[in-house]
């Protein structure tokens, strides 16, 4: 089966989909960006504040559905800076809970392999009892970093795909 590409990133790369929730929609004071860098990959960097009940910092891309439950795998060729951080999809956009991956990253390019059937259901933080996601729509996926500490951060992410 052909990979299904969700997003590559390079220098021509319209980027103005993806948005910013931080923990500021909750009073917190958490800071983040999300831009190009010189290479044109998508850059995910700020600081993690735990001022104001804050402590989490994300970026979302919410697409058109797309079907991927005949694949097994959401591969993500990223590189990061050691910290850990969450991959999050939902199967519609306005769903209020997500389907949550947590991964660390190194300082060296990789590709972040996820089964789909381990991404499993939260809401604010919280495991759910319903089943794991199962792929039947995909509508946003989402970068995450929460980790319960203060702390600055970078990921870089050039390609995001199902096989």
């Amino acid at each position: 089966m052909k990979p299904i590409l969700i997003f590559e990133f390079n220098l021509n790369t319209d980027i103005t989909s993806w948005k910013i929730v931080n923990d500021v929609v909750m009073g917190g004071k958490s800071e983040s960006n999300f831009y190009l860098d010189q290479r044109g990959n998508g850059t995910f960097e700020g600081h993690v504040s735990l001022d104001s009940n804050g402590g989490f910092c994300s970026v979302k891309y919410i697409f058109e559905p797309i079907t991927i439950s005949k694949t097994k795998f959401i591969c993500i060729l990223l590189k990061g800076d050691g910290k850990k951080y969450q991959f999050r999809v939902k199967s519609h956009r306005v769903d209020p809970h997500s389907y949550v991956y947590s991964f660390r990253t190194s300082t060296d390019w990789q590709t972040i392999k996820i089964p789909i059937s381990e991404l499993h259901p939260t809401f604010r933080g919280r495991k759910l009892d319903i089943p794991n996601y199962d792929g039947s729509n995909l509508e946003e996926i989402a970068f995450l970093i929460g980790n319960k500490k203060e702390e600055i951060y970078q990921l870089h992410i050039a390609r995001i795909e199902v096989l």
